[in-house]
């Protein structure tokens, strides 16, 4: 009789510390997704504000090299009359 008490308490035993293991084993489980998941938005948020980054750059480049160019088309348009109006004197003299 007591032995098979104690083989019912055993085997009792051993069902109640495989569902301690699975719950355990659970727990850790969700810790780690949710440390994943944690990373995984930081690393999100990351690209999000570098790429946010890059087209503001981009932006400003574009308007700091379209003020650039309008200089330079100035200034490339003010040669040409210079040259022209020399020309022009020149034949004139002649």
């Amino acid at each position: 009789m007591k032995m098979n008490k104690h083989k019912k308490n055993k085997k009792k035993n051993k069902k109640k510390n495989k569902k301690m293991k699975m719950n355990k084993n659970n727990n850790q489980n969700k810790k780690k997704n949710m440390k994943k998941k944690k990373n995984k938005d930081k690393n999100k948020k990351r690209r999000d504000k570098k790429e946010k980054k890059k087209n503001k750059n981009k932006k400003k480049n574009k308007n700091k090299n379209k003020k650039k160019n309008k200089k330079i088309n100035k200034n490339k348009k003010n040669k040409r009359r210079d040259k022209k109006e020399k020309k022009k004197k020149k034949n004139k003299k002649n």
